[in-house]
């Protein structure tokens, strides 16, 4: 099996909808300082081993990073190990400010 991908346009829409889905940021902290989706939980790729773990794979997962590598891998390791519904958001953070939320800062 593999992921599936999300548009930023697509899950701002889900997420404005109100749809039960867990949109994950594993960018690091200094990034997401830099740069935030309001709707994102900061889960940090450099400390994915202390978070894995509090993961239900019956949750719907959207996994965010800045252009979509680090979120690609995360979602990988998620499929591989029993998720089904897990998304990568193309374009990471960056798409998401150029295409939903010009505000974001782009670095």
């Amino acid at each position: 099996m593999v992921y599936q991908s999300i548009s930023p346009k697509q899950l701002v829409e889900r997420l404005k909808a109100g749809e039960n889905l867990r949109f994950i940021d594993v960018r690091e902290p200094q990034e997401f300082a830099i740069a935030t989706v309001e709707k994102a939980e900061l889960l940090p790729l450099s400390r994915f081993n202390e978070w894995i773990d509090t993961l239900d794979s019956s949750e719907e997962i959207v996994v965010m990073c800045h252009h979509g590598i680090r979120s690609a891998n995360v979602c990988m390791y998620l499929i591989r190990n029993g998720f089904e519904k897990v998304f990568n958001l193309d374009g990471g953070i960056d798409l998401w400010s150029k295409e939903v939320d010009e505000s974001i800062s782009r670095y």
